[in-house]
C-alpha cells in the first residue's frame, strides 16, 4: 500500500512527531503506517484539504507552516505523507 520510500522516509524521520520510535525496522514502520491510517497526497493543496476535513484548523498558516507540521513528511517525489498522531 505505501511505497518503499514514504516507509524509509518516516523510518528515518519519525521523530519529527514523536519522542520515541514507534517503528524499528522497515516491517515495523509500514504496519505502523497502515494501523494508523497514514494517507497519501499529490500536493500541499491536499494535504491543507485533508487536515481541514480532518478538524485541524489551519487557518493563517502559510503553506511554508503546512509544510513543516509535524504530522506532514514531505516525499523526494513531490508528494506528502500525513500522519495523524
Amino acid at each position: 500500500m505505501y511505497t518503499k520510500e514514504c516507509v524509509e522516509t518516516f523510518l528515518k524521520n519519525q521523530s519529527q512527531l514523536y519522542d520515541k520510535p514507534v517503528a524499528e525496522t522497515y516491517e515495523e514502520a509500514e504496519e505502523f503506517l497502515e494501523d494508523c491510517m497514514a494517507v497519501v497526497v499529490d500536493s500541499l493543496k491536499e494535504v491543507c484539504d485533508y487536515l481541514e476535513e480532518s478538524g485541524m484548523d489551519i487557518s493563517g498558516l502559510s503553506l511554508d507552516e503546512i509544510r513543516e507540521l509535524e504530522e506532514v513528511f514531505e516525499l523526494e517525489d513531490g508528494t506528502y505523507l500525513i500522519v495523524e498522531a
